[in-house]
């Protein structure tokens, strides 16, 4: 048998440390037991580890049931805590969402707290939990809550998406409804507000409630802006379906389905209607930019085919009203439509233009002979003068010339303009008038009477002028050897009216001079021009005496 060394240690057993051997196991003459000494760490108390497992699933469903099942309340109040700032943070469910580093800092939180209520069961004695499996179950479980509340979040906080894009839907129907109610000048930002509006919804949220919503509101927004052409509006038509014509070019073509060429006949339609309306128009718009544009547009259009007619028998109607009492405003008509047509594009109406010239041709003659009669002498001349001289192949070219005549004479001597100067020659017995120039300046001879002319004198070289009146009378035309410029003019009998305009060599100071006179048949006359230094004032100023002193019988039949 071997003896035992008293002086020796015990052997620590398992599990339990150091333990404290009684006095009298040594006897009375051992040395006393050796100081305690820390215990030494061990495997974990049975049971320990599928505790801490449980107790950190519990903490992960983030109610803190594992702290509460450890009983540390404490540790639970604080995952209690947080989870209460995520729920008032996140309700009622927001279209944004939680914002990332909450979420971030709420998940690190539960796998700490896991963590945490893990080391404490691994140190915890079993008698102080309930049963292992069970309260697995029951972590198990309660893991849903976390991912059911997710669920549930995810629901509530796509149904507020629906619930803002559905609200963008109704923005864009009230700035319809709104601009609906103005012109499309007020009204277009507005109208392109809402589009945007809508097209975002389609292309940026297809699978949204208010996407589907869209094609039905496209729609309501032709109707909208269509307005003015509904109403029969069609000059105030012409802009919005012009934009509405546009938007293929910045909306998916499938979107708009069909909606993408309805405009093109509304806006034939207003295009015609709104042009053919201002034919009839005294303003500054004819109506040719539009019916330019329908002709230029839609050229294959029934509109187009009708703008030819429609303009002709305009002008027809024009023309018709040269023989009213205000041809000058007719003519003025006339050039506005003038204008139209040659504006418009010429394959289309090529008759038009030579219609349209021809009616304010006319127009103008008309116009000339209606100033003439009422008495508007400067204008009737200017007016007729220029038709003379515009239409050089017109048969009535000569007659204008003379009524223009008739109204310079007028403008001195207005009893020239009594009556319009015929336009054919009269018959019957003639008289001769001869008429000399004893002035040393040209001079030109108008006269209106039966017949309408005009005649030029030659300037006489060696003629000088008279320092009175009573010289020129005695003197004009009858020094011997002088050969003084004479013109013959071979008149019906009747009642004559002259003006005598001073030309080259005549100072400014020279005035023309009108006089009338009535003459015989079978008669010769004679008329003598000279020109009378006035006074002190050196003014050279024309002396014709009157024609019925003037132009004396020279012989008788």
């Amino acid at each position: 048998m071997e003896s035992r060394d008293q002086s020796e240690t015990p052997e620590p057993r398992p599990g339990a440390g150091w333990e404290t051997v009684p006095e009298h196991a040594w006897g009375d003459a051992g040395p006393p037991p050796p100081p305690a000494r820390p215990p030494v760490a061990g495997p974990p108390p049975p049971g320990a580890v599928p505790r801490a497992v449980v107790a950190g699933l519990l903490n992960l469903s983030g109610l803190g049931l594992g702290h509460a099942l450890l009983r540390r309340w404490g540790r639970a109040a604080v995952s209690w805590a947080a989870t209460a700032l995520l729920l008032l943070v996140a309700l009622p469910a927001d279209p944004d969402g939680v914002p990332a580093a909450l979420v971030a800092g709420y998940l690190l939180l539960l796998v700490l707290a896991a963590a945490d209520a893990a080391r404490i069961a691994l140190r915890t004695d079993a008698g102080r939990s309930p049963r292992p499996v069970l309260a697995a179950v029951l972590g198990l479980l309660l893991l849903g809550v976390p991912a059911a509340g997710t669920l549930a979040y995810g629901s509530a906080r796509d149904e507020a998406v629906e619930q803002e894009l559905l609200g963008r839907l109704e923005e864009g129907d009230d700035l319809v409804a709104k601009a609906a109610k103005n012109s499309f000048v007020l009204s277009g930002p507005d109208y392109r507000h809402a589009l945007s509006l809508y097209r975002e919804l389609a292309e940026d949220h297809p699978g949204s409630r208010a996407a589907a919503l869209v094609p039905e509101r496209l729609e309501a927004y032709y109707r909208a802006v269509a307005t003015p052409y509904r109403a029969d509006r069609h000059c105030e038509a012409v802009e919005p379906l012009t934009y509405l014509r546009t938007l293929p070019d910045t909306v998916d073509r499938k979107l708009l389905g069909d909606l993408v060429a309805w405009p093109d006949t509304p806006l034939a339609e207003s295009l015609y209607g709104c042009g053919v309306s201002r034919l009839d128009g005294a303003g500054t718009e004819s109506g040719s930019k539009e019916l330019s544009t329908l002709l230029r547009t839609f050229p294959e259009s029934s509109q187009a085919g009708k703008v030819g007619p429609a303009v002709s028998a305009k002008i027809r109607q024009q023309v018709a009203g040269l023989k009213g009492a205000e041809p000058c405003d007719v003519t003025d008509e006339l050039r506005r439509t003038s204008t139209l047509v040659a504006e418009l594009p010429p394959t289309s109406v090529p008759s038009l233009g030579r219609e349209a010239g021809t009616g304010v041709q006319d127009g103008v003659y008309a116009c000339g002979v209606d100033e003439f009669k009422d008495k508007q002498f400067t204008e009737a001349r200017q007016t007729l003068t220029d038709f003379a001289d515009t239409y050089k192949e017109d048969r009535r070219r000569q007659h204008a010339r003379n009524i223009a005549i008739a109204a310079e004479i007028a403008e001195d001597r207005p009893s020239a303009g009594k009556r319009l100067p015929g336009s054919g020659t009269p018959g019957g017995t003639r008289m001769e008038l001869v008429i000399s120039n004893g002035a040393p300046n040209e001079v030109e001879v108008l006269y209106t009477g039966p017949v309408t002319g005009t005649v030029k004198l030659k300037s006489c070289g060696s003629c000088e002028r008279f320092s009175s009146e009573a010289a020129g009378s005695s003197g004009a035309c009858r020094a011997s050897g002088t050969s003084y410029p004479k013109a013959r003019l071979r008149l019906p009998a009747g009642e004559y009216h002259f003006l005598y305009k001073h030309g080259t060599g005549a100072t400014a100071a020279v005035d023309s001079y009108s006089s009338g006179s009535r003459v015989q048949p079978g008669y010769t006359y004679t008329s003598c021009t000279y020109v009378v230094e006035r006074g002190r004032y050196g003014l050279d100023l024309p002396t014709v005496p009157d024609l019925s002193d003037l132009l004396k019988p020279a012989s008788a039949p």
